[in-house]
């Protein structure tokens, strides 16, 4: 399965982008911290080029704490400060304030020496669709002012949040990019929910997350479908949860697409609990930053 996904405004939105950035202190990149690299828009480090940044790593309740841990670090370790963050429970919200007091500090201390009166600072958010951005803004913001929704390209033009008198907010649309060299970074959305369910193929995507359990959760994949052996040929499996869960057709007759909606579903609602789908240490040559 080859996935692709650039809609037209994803390209305005790249162009929209690189002309505000002149109008920002720091960039707060949005990732999915159950796929910190797979999220991350490599055209992001050429369009902000030096501005700074915080790497925001959100949904950090659905992920492997211990991994995410190690993201933190392997961040820190390029000179990026990296947050985890549950935009959707508010959590993390002050340290992304402070966070950014101390990415800034020279800057700000400079901008003192010379008699400038302190303003907000302003920050660009940006990441891929369905990151969650507009919950974020939502939180920092204490009311509901961006749209918000559970599927990805909600968010279709930029605009200006005031959050107290300390940070101001550009919110912008998503954007993936035009070709995904790694098919393996396109199933990672695709099963993260980055991707519009319309445009996959579902019995490959739950395929590719059926043999991801087996390899780093199969304990997890046996308790959820009670099974004792996950059989090698994907097919038994298909029928065995297919026949547990009910997921038949007329005469008894497995039904794949519904096998394999839900095993998807299953995913994406945390059904197997918090699940890391890459670790840093996969990605010591494909560095995932640069600055």
């Amino acid at each position: 399965m080859t996935i692709q996904w650039f809609p037209g405004h994803m390209a305005k939105a790249r162009r929209e982008v690189t002309e505000k950035l002149k109008l920002v202190d720091i960039i707060f990149e949005l990732v999915d911290a159950r796929i910190p690299y797979s999220s991350r828009n490599p055209m992001i480090d050429e369009i902000i080029q030096h501005k700074p940044r915080l790497v925001l790593l959100n949904k950090a309740d659905m992920a492997d704490k211990e991994t995410t841990k190690e993201w933190i670090k392997f961040f820190a370790e390029k000179g990026v400060k990296a947050l985890a963050i549950n935009a959707h429970a508010g959590e993390g919200m002050r340290e992304i304030v402070q966070a950014s007091h101390e990415i800034l500090k020279e800057k700000l201390d400079r901008l003192r020496a010379k008699g400038v009166k302190p303003r907000a600072i302003r920050a660009m958010i940006v990441g891929i669709p369905n990151a969650g951005k507009s919950t974020l803004i939502n939180r920092l913001a204490k009311k509901n002012i961006a749209k918000t929704g559970n599927t990805p390209g909600v968010t279709k033009a930029q605009q200006w949040i005031k959050v107290g008198k300390e940070l101001e907010l550009l919110d912008t649309p998503g954007i993936l990019w035009p070709k995904f060299e790694d098919q393996q970074v396109g199933m990672k959305l695709a099963v993260t929910g980055a991707i519009k369910d319309t445009l996959l193929n579902l019995h490959e995507l739950t395929i590719f997350t059926i043999r991801f359990l087996q390899s780093q959760y199969p304990e997890r994949l046996k308790e959820r479908y009670n099974i004792d052996t996950i059989p090698e040929d994907v097919v038994e499996l298909f029928d065995h949860v297919g026949k547990l869960r009910g997921c038949l057709r007329g005469g008894g007759v497995v039904d794949y697409d519904k096998v394999a909606e839900l095993v998807v579903r299953d995913i994406r609602t945390e059904r197997f609990g918090p699940i890391s789908f890459e670790k840093p240490s996969i990605f010591d040559e494909k560095d995932p930053i640069e600055q």
